[in-house]
Order: C-alpha cells, then structure tokens, then sequence
C-alpha cells in the first residue's frame, strides 16, 4: 500500500486568552496548517517541486520546519545539544533536499521535534532569555521565539498553499 501523508483536523486559532494560549494557539494552529496542505498526499507528490526554478516542495517544508523548531526552541533556547537530521556543515540546505527522502520517517522526524520543542518550553516564562548560537551573539526571549516560528510558519503555508495547487489544484483552508 502506498503511504500518505495523515489527514488532519486542525484546531481553530485561538480568539481569547492570556497571551502563553494565544503564542502556543496561533503556533498550533500554523503546525496543523502545514499538515493539512500536505493531507492526503502520496510521498512521489510530496516531492514535487513548485515552479522552475524554485526546487521548494511541500516534503522540503516539512523537514526544514522540523529543523526550526529544533535549532530554535531546543538548541537556542534550551541549550540541548541537537542532532539535525538534514543539516550539515556541508550541505546546510540539505532539508530541502528531497530526492533520496523517506516522507513517512520525515513526518515522524517532523512530529518529534514539534513534541521535542513542547517539551522543552514548557513551565518556561516567555520572559526567559537566551543568547543565540553563532557568530550575532544575539539576545532573544522565549516570546520572541513564538512569534518569530508563527511568522516563519505563515510565511511557508502561503508556499504550501501555492505548491498543493499546482500539485492537485486543492487551495484554502
């Protein structure tokens, strides 16, 4: 049998609530986005790239995605050592990379970081800071990082939005 990506119900964004509900609801909410633009989808249309000359893919979101979320909540602001699944010194673009790619184990992989990075925030104030890995030195909160993973999520489900219509003509949602 060939294997799809899950069919999703996503959680409608938050309306009311103290601001952790609102971060952790809207991020949800943009998670579950990703999800549902890749429901139904074998891994051969996973892979399938947008428009030349762009080689951007809905599997290649998927992976980078779980890459964010493991270099920002766990690396940066939990200071755990990471293990990046794509990512190498080499080929620090290997997350988009999916000619070789297993989708069903990139879900997994994707699934787990997003646990991983609950984890890892959680009982945290959003007012903790962090200095972030690498030459900016830069210092961030908690808070920030909700916002900024929420801005990163959007801006990539506009491309899912784009790369699922041309791959099956299904928009929305």
């Amino acid at each position: 049998m060939t294997w799809r990506a899950p069919e999703i119900t996503r959680t409608p964004e938050p309306h009311v609530g103290d601001e952790r509900t609102m971060l952790e609801g809207w991020l949800d909410y943009h998670r579950q986005t990703l999800l549902l633009k890749c429901a139904g989808l074998t891994a051969e249309q996973l892979r399938t790239p947008s428009v030349e000359p762009s080689g951007l893919t809905l599997l290649g979101l998927v992976r980078h995605l779980a890459e964010v979320e493991a270099w920002w909540f766990r690396e940066n602001f939990a200071g755990e050592r990471v293990d990046y699944p794509y990512y190498t010194p080499d080929d620090p673009d290997a997350d988009h990379d999916v000619s070789a790619a297993d989708a069903e184990a990139d879900f997994a992989t994707y699934h787990r970081e997003v646990a991983l990075a609950r984890a890892a925030t959680d009982g945290r104030s959003l007012d903790e800071t962090f200095t972030e890995i690498g030459p900016k030195r830069r210092t961030f909160n908690l808070r920030w990082v909700y916002v900024h993973l929420i801005e990163e999520y959007a801006r990539h489900n506009g491309h899912a939005d784009l790369i699922r219509e041309r791959i099956d003509g299904r928009t929305g949602e």
